[in-house]
């Protein structure tokens, strides 16, 4: 995902560019699972895209790692399914190291004759956020095991 090394303090000192940070410059990613053409790139860059997909169905982590400490002041995710008849629900996780706390969780009901689409914008009060984690499972109303459903993410920005 990174293409150059920075200064270890310039995610601290850098100010951002627009409302929203550069996750792909100043942050590692781990997850679950992806698409190989959705990957988590296309859901964590400044550009509109496909946005990331998992490779296998039932509930997924994305996790990332800032190179420095960060004060989170706006979460926004934005979900797309156009397909599905189906009930998600996401939880994103902070803090720092190990230590995380739940910051939200939001259930949603995907209908492609109706609510194709789910933006969530927080406002937080978040410092010192070294992890940042988004647990998505994407299909509450079946048992994990038999899930039919994939998680996706169109988006993932942090202010």
């Amino acid at each position: 995902m990174r293409k150059s090394i920075i200064a270890p303090n310039a995610a601290a000192t850098t100010p951002i560019a627009g409302p929203w940070r550069d996750l792909e410059r100043i942050a590692r990613v781990e997850i679950t699972s992806e698409t190989e053409d959705f990957p988590i790139e296309h859901a964590l860059g400044k550009a509109v895209t496909t946005g990331w997909r998992a490779a296998v169905t039932g509930p997924q982590v994305i996790r990332l790692h800032f190179d420095e400490p960060l004060a989170i002041r706006r979460i926004q995710l934005h979900f797309v399914d156009r397909e599905s008849e189906r009930s998600q629900e996401f939880a994103v996780f902070a803090g720092s190291g190990k230590e995380l706390r739940e910051v939200v969780r939001q259930q949603w009901n995907f209908s492609p004759n109706g609510t194709t689409e789910e933006i969530e914008d927080f406002t937080v009060d978040l410092q010192g956020v070294t992890t940042l984690e988004v647990r998505i499972d994407p299909d509450r109303s079946h048992d994990p095991a038999l899930s039919q459903s994939y998680a996706s993410l169109q988006s993932l920005k942090l202010g």
